[in-house]
Formats: C-alpha cells, structure tokens, sequence
C-alpha cells in the first residue's frame, strides 16, 4: 500500500480499517477524495479484505465536513468562467461514493462524531453506519449557499424519503445520533466508547458469512433501489445462479443437510 498523508490503515481481522485524519478540525478536502479513492480501489481487489471501516481521527469528529476554504476557491474559478450547468464527468466524491458501492466487501462507517456536509455524504455513501450518541449529522450546505453536491441530495431522500429530507436541507439543519438512527438515517446510535468494538463486532460477523454470497446480495439491493421490479429479479436471478456455483455454497449447504441446527443457527 502507498503512503498516504489522510489515512491510516490497520488491519482488524478479517477487516480493514481506515482512520480518517486531516487535524485539527479532520475537514475533508480533494488530497483526502484521492487518497481514498486509490485506497478502496486497492482493497476491492484483496480478496483477504472481507469487510472495510471508516472511523475519523479526531476526537469527536468523524468529518467535519468539507474543506470551506477549497470550496470558495472553486467558487471563485466558477465565477470567472463562462455559465455551463453541463455535467461531462462526475466529481471524486462521486466517484469515490460509486465505487463504495461497487466494492465486494461491506462498508461500514464508524462515525464516532459530528458528520456534516461531505462527512456525511460519505457515511451515507457506506453500507451499515453506527454513530455515536451526542453527536450531529447532516446536510446544511444551504447554510453557505451552495447543496449537498456529492450524493446528499439523492442518498438521504432515498434512505428516509422525501419529506424529511427536503425539511433538513431546505433548513440545513443537522440530528443528533439518537435522532438519526429513529429516522433511519443510521442503523444504530451508541455510546461513543461503543462505536469502534460494534464495528469492528459487526465487520467480524459480515466477515463469517461467504464472501460470494455477500457482494451478490449488496449488488442486488442496491440494483433494487433504482430498477423496475421485472428487471430486478432477472438481475438476482443471475446473481443466485452465481452463488449456486460458489464453493461456499455446495459446502455450506452439505453441511447444512448434515447438521440438527436451524438454518438461522448456522
């Protein structure tokens, strides 16, 4: 693996974990997009990697949110140029939100402190979040007058519908944990000392199960999330077809005709 300047990576098991620093306040800025785009392309192919976490490295603070100052700089250029609202490439965070998704391994966002703007554009880009109590997410770009650019807008509508959504970004307002998980925002809101050992407990879990099995499952949920029910079912039937001719499978299933135990036991 390179160096990088904004994460550390450590090994967990089965796991790989990426701690996210950029001190004092851990904003999140282009140096950091890159870094992490290099580094998930790089785990995607580790068949060793089973699961991947993102925590931040800073006290309570999983990111900020984006680097302001790099964004006004944008601005800036933006303003100098002739008017185009012509979309011809997607944004690093976009990309980097997309090949997320496209990982084999689940993504799991530790977020043991404030996420805000693209802090939590990227928590929403991962596959399972858990958050520590006592601390605020969300989305309040309109509050320096820009929106959410890298995914808010369409993750966060998806995940807790329309209304609520609308009423967030509209008002750039942010929830606490508690607040987040009741809304669907996160799955679970913990206490902070918590958050690192449930992902890591959670990372060990998704790790147990086939490794097959699990990207074909993340593959069709998110394909489900954007697709015509027909559509959707001949994509997860090739994707059953795949796993039925896994190793996993004629293992797993031997044994389980083998054994007295539940399947949920397994």
């Amino acid at each position: 693996m390179p160096e990088y300047q904004h994460i550390e990576l450590r090994r967990e098991g089965a796991a790989a974990g990426a701690t996210l620093v950029n001190p004092p306040r851990n904003f999140m800025n282009g140096r950091m997009v890159e870094e992490l785009l290099g580094l998930t392309a790089a785990l995607a192919r580790d068949e060793a990697v089973r699961a991947v976490i993102f925590t931040g490295g800073a006290d309570g603070i999983f990111i900020t949110h984006y680097d302001v100052g790099e964004l006004s700089r944008l601005s800036d250029v933006a303003r100098g140029r002739e008017s185009t609202d012509e979309v011809t490439e997607l944004h690093s965070l976009n990309r980097l939100s997309l090949q997320l998704r496209a990982m084999p391994q689940p993504v799991i966002a530790a977020i043991n402190g404030v996420a805000m703007g693209g802090g939590c554009e990227l928590a929403l880009a991962c596959d399972f979040r858990i958050m520590a109590l006592g601390h605020q997410i969300g989305l309040p770009e309109v509050r320096v007058g820009i929106l959410p650019g890298a995914g808010g807008t369409q993750r966060m509508t998806k995940l807790i519908g329309a209304p609520k959504a609308m009423e967030l970004m509209l008002l750039g307002n942010t929830v606490e944990a508690s607040e987040a998980e009741r809304i669907g925002l996160v799955h679970r809101a913990v206490e902070p000392a918590r958050v690192l050992p449930d992902a890591l407990a959670l990372a060990a879990e998704l790790a147990s199960r086939p490794r097959t099995s699990i990207a074909e499952i993340k593959r069709c949920v998110y394909y489900a999330t954007e697709s015509p029910i027909e559509d959707g079912l001949r994509f997860e039937q090739a994707a059953f077809a795949r796993t039925m001719r896994s190793d996993d499978a004629s293992r797993l299933m031997r044994a389980y005709l083998q054994s007295a135990r539940p399947l949920d036991q397994q």
